[in-house]
């Protein structure tokens, strides 16, 4: 499977509770850090609800 480099970019501070839970979920802790994740269905939902907070690019 194809596989997805997902980073912060914006602030997690004034996010509802459950974006920063999706933030943690992703393995997201700090602004500019970046994780490579496997291009699922579940994972896409997880960056579909914080898309104005993280940039995704391909690998």
């Amino acid at each position: 499977m194809s596989q997805i480099a997902i980073k912060q970019v914006k602030s997690r501070i004034n996010c509802p509770a459950v974006q920063k839970r999706t933030l943690d979920a992703l393995g997201l802790r700090k602004m500019n850090h970046t994780v490579v994740k496997e291009d699922t269905p579940s994972i896409r939902g997880m960056v579909k609800t914080v898309h104005h907070l993280v940039e995704v690019t391909t690998l």
